[in-house]
């Protein structure tokens, strides 16, 4: 499809490709020196004492959920209204993942209250996500989890760059898990980061990252190990030098990434109330400094979904949802235990609609989207 204006776009210069060139020239591609720096200047950049790369953010919610030692029969509580990974990781430890219901059409991240309904004495873990970077109730949920010693483990693959209270999203609980997919406000196509200021879970996960290897292939290279030991049934999940030198070269483009999406947004807010005022727009005022990584709007209630996004799209402007809750998908349905449904997280997938984010859109480009879904909004209000 020929997209006017597409849902997102990467913003790649001549740094990421003489970042990738020097990779190249080196001869060492497999996780090394590159990747050590990469890992020191994201930990320095969110003030965590560890950051262990990784080959995607679903390994690194795996990883986070084997280090915290979670497994068969304990049950942990998560988001339906979010990626399928957030769940996934949960059943690949043998554990329960529990779903439990979003705050409100203003605030789409998990609420606190659904989070107490659904505790059980075999509760583990709680993972939060800061959906569209926007962050849940940090105070409240460690508050709720110190009561009875559960592990926070937080999705923030939304949240590149997103602060609470002059703290980085991510950082709050005992493991913070980071995408930098092609989508995502720091790119490096596929690869993810764990962040802990835990020195045992940092140790465990770098084991487990690698097949369980006391030592690594650089090491070895360098001179510092001969051999090595395999302590744990670990996986293959390094990330390797040409994503770790793109995903520097993005680091330091992030906050400039994050303003330019701050303003974006701000004109979206100006032009949809104006001219598509029946359309609701969640996050309007939160706590924090989002990221906003995605634009999600909510169409009226009872309005045409499908022939919005077609109308959008005959407008050449592509748009998507975030998300098919978790729990609807068929290996999900009826499997897993939630308190009394998820009205909110329900009513809320059924009229979302995400609209394009990303560094870049000018504001004529933003201000021909607004007059756009007006004009959707008219067509599907009319089939």
């Amino acid at each position: 499809m020929d997209w006017r204006i597409p849902l997102g776009a990467i913003d790649f210069g001549v740094e990421e490709e003489a970042a990738v060139l020097d990779v190249l020239r080196s001869r060492w591609l497999t996780m090394g020196g590159v990747t050590q720096a990469f890992e020191s200047e994201f930990a320095a950049s969110v003030g965590a004492r560890h950051a262990i790369a990784v080959s995607n953010a679903t390994a690194a919610l795996h990883l986070a959920c084997l280090a915290c030692g979670l497994g068969a029969g304990d049950e942990v509580i998560v988001p339906s209204l979010s990626f399928v990974a957030t769940a996934n990781a949960v059943r690949y430890v043998g554990a329960t993942p529990v779903f439990a219901d979003i705050t409100s059409e203003d605030d789409l991240t998990l609420s606190v209250e659904s989070i107490r309904r659904c505790l059980t004495p075999q509760t583990r873990a709680i993972i939060v996500m800061h959906y569209g970077g926007y962050a849940c109730d940090m105070t409240a949920i460690l508050s709720l989890a110190q009561e009875r010693d559960l592990f926070v483990i937080e999705d923030a693959a939304h949240a590149d760059g997103s602060i609470l209270e002059g703290r980085a999203l991510g950082t709050w609980g005992q493991v913070g898990c980071y995408s930098f997919f092609s989508n995502k406000n720091m790119t490096t196509g596929e690869g993810g980061m764990l962040v802990t200021n835990d020195d045992g879970l940092a140790e465990r996960l770098r084991i487990l990252r690698s097949h369980g290897m006391t030592s690594l292939t650089w090491q070895r290279h360098q001179g510092h190990a001969w051999s090595y030991d395999v302590t744990a049934v670990g996986y293959n999940y390094r990330i390797d030098e040409i994503r770790s030198a793109i995903g520097r070269v993005q680091l330091t483009k992030l906050e400039h990434f994050n303003v330019q999406r701050a303003q974006i947004v701000n004109w979206y807010n100006e032009y949809l109330q104006e001219l598509a005022p029946s359309l609701h727009i969640p996050f309007r005022s939160h706590p924090g400094e989002s990221c906003h990584h995605i634009f999600p709007v909510l169409l009226p209630v009872g309005g045409d979904r499908p022939s919005f996004m077609e109308a959008m799209k005959a407008q050449r402007i592509q748009t998507s949802i975030h998300y098919p809750p978790i729990h609807t998908f068929s290996a999900y349905q009826g499997l897993y235990p939630m308190d009394g449904g998820l009205p909110v997280t329900e009513g809320v997938s059924r009229r979302e609609v995400t609209l394009p984010l990303y560094p870049g859109l000018t504001q004529d480009e933003v201000l021909f989207v607004a007059q756009a879904v007006q004009r959707a909004l008219h067509e599907s209000a009319n089939d």
